[in-house]
């Protein structure tokens, strides 16, 4: 899978979680580690932008698993993923 086609498949699974009870989309999110862990082989613009979706992806977890709003942050981390496919090409 390329970063573009993982990018897209992180895309849609953070909108369908985004609509989910934070003990349903806590699992969701989970499942996306696989997915936004970078192997170090992509050019450092695609590296940067996956770590960023990382990052954003891990803020919405803490604050849903904290029971914190997390509204802004699902935006963040989605508009994140967006730059990453963006960037991956």
């Amino acid at each position: 899978m390329t970063d573009s086609e993982k990018a897209v498949t992180v895309i849609e699974a953070l909108k369908a979680a985004e609509r989910e009870p934070a003990q349903t989309a806590l699992p969701i999110l989970n499942g996306l580690v696989g997915l936004v862990q970078g192997d170090g082989n992509q050019p450092l613009e695609v590296e940067e932008a996956r770590s960023g979706a990382f990052m954003a992806i891990c803020e919405v977890g803490k604050a849903l698993h904290r029971g914190q709003p997390a509204d802004s942050l699902w935006a963040s981390a989605i508009a994140a993923a967006e730059k990453w496919k963006a960037v991956a090409g």
